[in-house]
């Protein structure tokens, strides 16, 4: 005899299916909103930063958040902090402070200055920072200031080489310091091809490309690049090849100007560096994927180095395409941050030795954990991302500010909170865990110091 279910059982039943079928939605759901909540406290912790700076240095460079003072780079005031951290301002909706600071921007902010300036610096913070804002924000004023340091920057690449020298005085032209390295003559494009594309002045464009170009042209025969570079002879004096500080940003602004401006050159540049990455400088250690340094010329390894600065690489791999490499060194990455509860400036890989011990509050581990977290949408980056914010705001959080460490080991903090924490590190995070709707990640390039330009011409 069949005996049929009753209505009470099979009530039950249904809502058991139901519930299978329902619990991968809600627990989606679930991250999302623990997500907004991390968001929220990005922006809180955010505003904590700025608001110190507000208070104790407005109107300066930035704030040094231990002794509570003030400090230019050059002995007067670039607006430094308001103009790399504006467009941030504006992504987190925070309305009444970006209103201020581009305010401030536009009344106070001359490039008029008999000063030398770092071109590199001045370029990715400065050029950057009021181009992306221009875009987000519609004044003509902040593309006219843009235009107008664009111009006093250009007399930095009258070399013979076309290579652009370390400073510039932004009033007389004039320019010091020959030694160079790939990172400063080679990541420059975004910003002045930017410049060149809003203005409809080629000169900015040109300029930019040809000193890419003279940096690629001098290559090794196995494809790779030195540290020094003399920008009057074009000759090598540092054979030493890496990723890192000095060399980094060249390799993300070959795939970078490919996609903002269609640039096949910059492809075509890309597809023949990256092999040669791979090659040499890429080091397998106990099943773990690093990158070290090797000599431009033999390719034999050097160093087994690899730091903070390195971080930013897994978010041009993935940006790329070679997402399975970028998750693998993303681990790399986040194994020296957890060595000491926040990651040294540099390590030896091989022996997890820490070879230099401060912490710039620097962004591209969280760089690298956003793109990988908005390709691979696997929630370990999240979680990832989220114990990286914990120890920052644990060790770094000061009552008028945030510091960097000068030591990671002691957590002993320093004295300094440059701009790029407010324009970079806050803002990778905030986007890491905030609505897609916050920033349409395809339709934006973002430059070296995270400033997002929109393929607007």
């Amino acid at each position: 005899m069949v005996v049929k279910k009753s209505a009470r059982a099979k009530a039950v039943s249904l809502l058991t299916v139901l519930t299978l079928f329902a619990m991968p939605g809600c627990q989606r759901s679930r991250e999302q909103t623990h997500a907004r909540a991390v968001a929220e406290r990005v922006k809180a912790e955010f505003l904590h930063a700025w608001a110190n700076y507000e208070r104790y240095a407005w109107g300066h460079d930035a704030l040094r958040p231990l002794s509570k003072t003030a400090h230019d780079w050059y002995g007067q005031s670039l607006l430094m902090t308001p103009v790399d951290a504006l467009d941030t301002l504006i992504l987190m909706k925070l309305d009444a402070e970006a209103a201020k600071a581009q305010a401030l921007i536009v009344k106070d902010l001359s490039f008029d200055r008999d000063i030398y300036v770092k071109n590199f610096e001045i370029t990715i913070r400065l050029l950057g920072g009021l181009l992306s804002s221009y875009q987000l924000t519609g004044d003509k004023r902040l593309l006219d200031l843009a235009e107008d340091l664009g111009n006093r920057l250009l007399p930095a690449f009258n070399s013979p080489t076309g290579l652009p020298y370390v400073y510039v005085n932004l009033r007389t032209g004039q320019v010091r310091d020959p030694m160079s390295n790939p990172a400063e003559t080679g990541t420059l494009l975004l910003e002045f091809g930017a410049l060149s594309k809003l203005t409809g002045k080629p000169i900015f464009y040109d300029t930019a490309k040809r000193a890419l170009v003279e940096t690629y042209k001098r290559r090794s025969p196995i494809g790779l690049v030195g540290s020094t570079i003399n920008v009057e002879t074009g000759a090598w004096t540092d054979n030493d090849s890496h990723i890192s500080g000095g060399i980094d940003s060249y390799y993300e602004y070959l795939w970078k100007c490919w996609l903002l401006f269609g640039d096949k050159e910059c492809l075509e540049m890309w597809n023949a560096s990256i092999p040669a990455i791979n090659q040499y400088l890429a080091d397998e250690v106990g099943g773990e994927l690093w990158y070290g340094h090797a000599d431009m010329v033999t390719g034999k390894r050097t160093e087994t180095t690899y730091g903070a600065l390195d971080a930013f690489f897994p978010a041009v791999l993935a940006l790329s395409g070679d997402v399975p490499r970028a998750r693998r060194l993303q681990s790399s990455s986040f194994k020296m941050w957890n060595l000491h509860g926040i990651e040294p400036e540099v390590i030896d890989y091989k022996t997890m030795e820490v070879k230099a011990k401060t912490y710039h509050l620097r962004p591209e581990i969280v760089e690298s954990t956003y793109y990988l977290y908005h390709y691979t949408k696997d929630q370990q980056y999240r979680q990832m991302g989220e114990t990286i914010f914990n120890d920052f705001v644990k060790y770094c959080r000061t009552e008028a500010g945030y510091a960097a460490l000068s030591d990671i080991v002691t957590k002993q903090q320093r004295d300094e909170m440059e701009s790029f924490a407010l324009a970079e590190t806050f803002k990778y995070f905030y986007l890491l865990f905030a609505a897609p709707s916050a920033l349409e990640f395809d339709k934006v390039v973002f430059n070296t110091e995270a400033h997002p330009f929109r393929r607007t011409w």
